[in-house]
């Protein structure tokens, strides 16, 4: 049984279970895959104004609406969870958090001592931006860690040049070692003052 690192390095998640949202999940999932030192947490900030398109709420946004917003948020991680390709495991908590997204992403990484937040880009532009201001370039601003915006890959696909194996009866030819020392201190006259 493997042991976590002794450093542990906490990732601080935004999603709104957008597609912009699901792209940084993926990142972040993927991340902590390949180094489970990398502890996830999620969160999901709701606007008190209106609940989150895909899960209705009976009676506003209060506490009772963000526990069941939590427990969906825990759904999603455990479906993009079977989805990766896990070989170790990963560690993550879930948080549903009531206010502004940028606040409260960026309370939640000083909370919990943050290296990095990863969180997704609606692509809005121009005036949407201004007007409506835009929660990545916020937290980007504001953010005391590194912040990693997720984006879908629009990139074609590139077929690259296969790797040639290399002839085993190849003899290995170390590289070049060189170091550069400055002697100029040491081979001053004497006599010469120091100031």
């Amino acid at each position: 049984m493997r042991c976590m690192s002794a450093r542990i390095s906490p990732v601080v998640v935004g999603f709104d279970f957008t597609h912009s949202g699901g792209v940084a999940l993926h990142r972040a999932v993927t991340l902590a895959a390949r180094a489970p030192s990398h502890v996830l947490h999620v969160v999901c900030v709701i606007d008190p104004r209106q609940p989150i398109p895909s899960i209705p709420s009976y009676n506003g946004v209060d506490y009772m609406y963000a526990a069941r917003v939590q427990e969906a948020l825990a759904s999603e991680m455990q479906v993009e969870l079977d989805q990766a390709e896990v070989h170790d495991r990963v560690h993550f908590f879930v948080h549903a958090r009531i206010g502004k997204a940028a606040h409260e992403i960026l309370f939640l990484a000083r909370e919990i001592g943050a290296d990095l937040i990863i969180v997704g880009s609606n692509g809005l532009t121009g005036l949407e931006r201004v007007l409506l201001g835009s929660t990545s370039e916020h937290v980007v601003r504001e953010a005391g860690c590194t912040v990693e915006v997720a984006r879908p890959k629009t990139y074609p696909e590139v077929e690259l040049i296969p790797i040639e194996t290399v002839d085993r009866d190849h003899t290995y030819v170390p590289p070049h070692r060189y170091t550069y020392e400055d002697h100029r201190v040491n081979l001053r006259p004497v006599e010469w003052p120091l100031y």
